[in-house]
């Protein structure tokens, strides 16, 4: 150690403090870096986009679908069964105002959007709808009620909307009650 009247004594005691300001700073960025890293983690569980098991979850559903309990298969994977009606009612086409009552759930169950649920029916220009509804509501006569299994790329795709994640296949109950003018 220096003696007490050596002039570098004052920088030496700087290059001390500087050194351990520094190892403060270092110490609150790893901190701050791993917040991060958890937090980017806690995201990523409720972003399922890269998620394969849940991606194959999806599949899987509609794999499921048999034809022996009456799920047909249309084009880009849409299926669909008929619930009630024969079909023999007026059909809607995509430039119509439908009128129908529905219910959608996620393969788990779980309920993101539903008519019966608001307790009135909902009206819509058909032509604005998901490409599965557009597909599968003009197949549907007034009375009859389908239920559709949806891929995502026939419903919202990988970004998803709302409650509905991206790359869900969704479950729909759909009841055609009127078309707008007929």
């Amino acid at each position: 150690m220096p003696p007490p009247d050596d002039p570098h004594e004052d920088e030496i005691v700087n290059r001390k403090k500087l050194a351990g300001l520094m190892a403060i700073v270092a110490v609150c960025g790893a901190g701050f870096a791993i917040t991060q890293t958890g937090a980017q983690t806690g995201a990523a569980l409720s972003d399922r986009s890269q998620d394969a098991a849940w991606h194959n979850q999806q599949m899987l559903a509609l794999a499921k679908l048999q034809p022996a309990d009456g799920w047909q298969s249309m084009d880009g994977g849409l299926r669909w069964r008929r619930v009630k009606g024969d079909g023999s009612g007026a059909h809607p086409t995509i430039a119509d105002v439908v009128t129908l009552h529905y219910a959608g759930t996620l393969t788990d169950g779980t309920e993101f959007d539903s008519s019966y649920t608001r307790g009135r029916p909902a009206s819509f220009p058909l032509g604005g709808l998901i490409p599965a509804w557009q597909m599968a509501v003009p197949m549907m006569g007034i009375g009859d009620t389908i239920e559709i299994a949806v891929p995502s790329d026939l419903g919202y795709g990988p970004r998803g909307a709302g409650p509905i994640p991206g790359g869900a296949t969704l479950l729909f109950t759909i009841e055609l009650l009127g078309i707008r003018g007929q």
